[in-house]
């Protein structure tokens, strides 16, 4: 049993392919107070192949009070279609493949901006979960100047058969495109293994906390956030 109110936290490769953004683009930052600028986000991620529950994880813990949670690939899911960027996202999803650093990273910085000038995330006090993003070395070097990471939580799941039946399960649940066919789940997972694994060696052993993915969510929870509290 977890009793949150009484919780405290201390205030903290591939080659890049681009899409240039247009050379005189203001920051996502601008506008911010000076202290939101220059502070770097207290941050923890959630690490781990694709249906290894990533996105569950998050969810959980961005409902705990004095976390917020940032899932990448939901923000892409939702991008109008229409758009050039929806077009880009629609086009590396079908394929099973990474949307380029450059276009992530921005869009990335964008969300939280908003959710800080919205006070959804109030930096000074509260603690970020990323998931769905740094997913590839450079990304995390881009990011290493803006996000404070405490701890990487690699939920691993070695039976790549069990991702598979979790990611078709998710295709009919929640109608999830690029879930439906095992051809690109299996270059999913296989540009998870080149593109973001790497990212272990990365952020070190002293960083990386390993856990059983294949346990149920609720014990998944629990090693998380026993983790954190030992922090």
């Amino acid at each position: 049993m977890f009793d949150v109110g009484c919780w405290t936290f201390d205030v903290q490769p591939q080659a890049a392919r681009t899409f240039p953004l247009a050379p005189h683009a203001a920051s996502p930052f601008s506008g911010l107070p000076l202290q939101m600028k220059i502070m770097k986000y207290r941050t923890y991620l959630i690490f781990g192949a694709p249906g290894s529950g990533k996105g569950t994880q998050g969810k959980i813990l961005g409902a705990i009070p004095r976390f917020y949670h940032f899932a990448c690939g939901e923000v892409f899911r939702s991008l109008d279609t229409r758009t050039e960027l929806g077009q880009k996202f629609l086009a590396y999803a079908s394929r099973g493949e990474l949307v380029p650093d450059d276009v992530t990273v921005r869009l990335w910085q964008a969300n939280i901006a908003d959710a800080v000038r919205s006070h959804i995330f109030k930096p000074d006090i509260d603690a970020m979960i990323l998931d769905g993003i740094p997913r590839s070395v450079r990304q995390a070097e881009i990011m290493r100047d803006i996000i404070d990471v405490k701890k990487v939580f690699h939920l691993c799941c070695p039976d790549r058969s069990l991702i598979v039946a979790r990611l078709k399960k998710r295709a009919l649940k929640d109608n999830r495109f690029d879930d439906a066919n095992e051809e690109v789940i299996r270059k999913r997972l296989a540009t998870y293994d080149s593109e973001s694994k790497p990212l272990l060696e990365f952020y070190g052993t002293d960083l990386i906390e390993d856990i059983d993915a294949q346990q149920t969510p609720v014990k998944v929870t629990y090693d998380i956030l026993k983790s954190i509290l030992e922090i």
